[in-house]
């Protein structure tokens, strides 16, 4: 489990492809207590550390995964984001991210507003169906809030802090990330659905 409050952003230093992605980070904050077996985020993907390497940690993405995430997209030298998983002392200052991506969301725009930045990503119905104005949403593993939902898009507006100490800085328009709904609403929707629909259809009935 992790909140979206980012503690580095890493740097990929070398991919092998094979049966499995292997990815080879430099990431001297994630890699400092790391053990084999350890659960980071990356860029919202939760993986399992495979090997540790001095200031490095190499993780192995399976076929399933490039499937459902944007990861397979990455190359050396990209910029991820890095969040090792939640311990129970620290402050809870994001929302519950799992690092079980619901779909791959595509920078739309970027527009300047005051001392922020306006960002707008399409995203698919799966996770749009969970996205509510002023609601948590996780993007590349970022907890974010967001402004404002439309048809077959969502907008955030970010703060330089959060640009700077992220992979916002270098994504352009037209670039995947990989998003995750607040998982609240998926268990809401699970637990409330049947009872929703049996109330519709009593009401229809009548």
């Amino acid at each position: 489990m992790f909140t979206g409050l980012v503690e580095e952003a890493g740097r990929i230093t070398k991919i092998e492809e094979g049966g499995m992605l292997r990815l080879e980070i430099f990431a001297p904050v994630a890699s400092s207590d790391a053990s084999l077996g350890d659960s980071v985020s990356v860029n919202g993907v939760c993986l399992t550390v495979s090997e540790v390497r001095g200031d490095a940690l190499a993780f192995d993405a399976m076929a399933e995964t490039l499937r459902r995430t944007a990861l397979g997209g990455l190359g050396a030298g990209s910029v991820v984001n890095l969040e090792r998983a939640m311990s129970a002392e620290k402050r809870f200052g994001g929302h519950l991210v799992q690092g079980h991506v619901d779909g791959v969301g595509e920078v739309l725009g970027v527009v300047p507003e005051g001392g922020a930045e306006m960002w707008e990503f399409a995203a698919p119905e799966d996770v749009l169906r969970y996205t509510v104005e002023k609601g948590s949403i996780s993007v590349d593993g970022i907890s974010l809030t967001v402004v404002a939902v439309r048809d077959d898009s969502f907008t955030v507006s970010i703060l330089p802090h959060t640009r700077e100490v992220t992979n916002l800085g270098s994504l352009r328009v037209g670039d995947f990330v990989n998003l995750e709904a607040d998982v609240i609403g998926k268990y809401v929707e699970k637990l409330a659905g049947p009872h929703i629909e049996n109330f519709m259809s009593e009401r229809q009935s009548v």
